[in-house]
């Protein structure tokens, strides 16, 4: 009995290193709960952004869509974790700030540009996500609110565990219901629709 919690404690001090504070706090939920809390409920099927459609015009590999019954959830393992830490890390780095001073009108969504704003950082990651082969299904653009009233583009990472957001604003990478913003949209899994949330937090 001693060796099989020794185990089990080390199994947990493994997971909590694994994971940051925020997530690892969730490890002691029951399954249906954690589940619950952790992913966001798509409600009415809306038309996308102007610019996301031009977006796909531009960048017409990153907008391909897949059957929508292929494949399941993506499990975050050890290595995807790595990757999402990686990529939210070296694109924050990568891409400085420039505020978009024309509104709509101004707005484009560029990979990998030198100077851009929240979208630029958000198409980019998920652009490097699928280079790195992880599904589009699980990579997922959404618009949110911020406390300001502006509106902001991160890019939401749907796995097994959790959806998880990478963000300009900070090199942390959060479950969704930890995010202090408003949601409005987001891209439907294997379409070029997005669809509205259903509630702010599930």
């Amino acid at each position: 009995m001693r060796k099989i919690s020794s185990l089990a404690v080390m199994a947990v001090v493994t997971a909590l290193s694994w994971f940051g504070p925020a997530e690892a706090g969730l490890l002691g939920m029951p399954m249906g709960l954690h589940s619950a809390i952790q992913r966001i409920k798509l409600d009415t099927p809306t038309l996308p952004p102007m610019a996301y459609t031009q977006f796909c015009l531009r960048y017409r590999d990153d907008c391909r869509t897949r059957p929508i019954f292929r494949g399941g959830s993506v499990k975050l393992t050890e290595q995807r974790w790595a990757d999402l830490k990686e990529v939210n890390r070296i694109v924050n780095r990568d891409i400085a700030p420039e505020p978009n001073e024309l509104g709509l009108a101004g707005e484009q969504w560029l990979i990998n540009p030198a100077r851009g704003d929240c979208n630029d950082y958000a198409v980019t990651k998920r652009h490097e996500l699928l280079a790195r082969g992880w599904p589009s299904r699980a990579l997922l653009l959404s618009e949110v609110i911020a406390n300001s009233g502006e509106h902001h583009l991160i890019l939401v990472v749907r796995t097994a565990e959790g959806d998880l957001v990478l963000d300009n604003m900070t090199q942390a990478i959060k479950l969704w219901s930890r995010v202090p913003y408003r949601w409005v949209r987001m891209q439907m899994p294997n379409s070029r629709l997005w669809a509205t949330i259903a509630t702010s937090r599930v």
